[in-house]
């Protein structure tokens, strides 16, 4: 479990930790809105101050006018002043396979870095640990908007 290239103690978790913030994102997948694709999504945020905030999946008749748990969650860490994050714990209704984000979601995970883990689980609470780096390799962030230009 975990990377070993990533610093002793503020990326490592306990296996309770990981376990606990994996029942926090089933916990907040049951408050999901999905009347239409019956696609219930929940997701638990830990912050770098050890905050943990949790969203869900919520449909709108206007397709594209929905949200994902992962986005719902990091919004409103962000709202709330946090922007550094340690993990998220995305949950699901899938048993044979680990639910993973979607590449939106993907993006929107890398403005806030590319080495903090994102747990992919089953609703038996095992799980796969990648970072979001491993989720959207050679990715387009901040940086790249600080890059030189072609003049206009």
């Amino acid at each position: 479990m975990g990377h070993p290239e990533k610093l002793m103690g503020l990326y490592c978790y306990e296996l309770l930790n990981v376990k606990k913030l994996i029942q926090q994102s089933q916990e907040a997948k049951k408050q999901a809105y999905c009347p239409y694709s019956k696609f219930r999504v929940g997701a638990a945020l830990l912050t770098l101050e050890n905050h943990v905030f949790t969203g869900c999946n919520v449909e709108n008749a206007c397709y594209n006018l929905g949200i994902c748990a992962e986005r719902n969650a990091m919004a409103k860490a962000v709202s709330e002043g946090c922007k550094v994050f340690k993990a998220i714990a995305i949950a699901s209704d899938m048993n044979d396979q680990f639910i993973s984000p979607c590449g939106g979601c993907r993006q929107f995970m890398r403005e806030f870095g590319t080495n903090w883990d994102v747990f992919l689980t089953k609703p038996d609470g095992s799980y796969l640990e990648k970072t979001v780096d491993e989720l959207l390799p050679i990715s387009f962030g901040p940086a790249e908007l600080l890059t030189e230009k072609l003049p206009e």
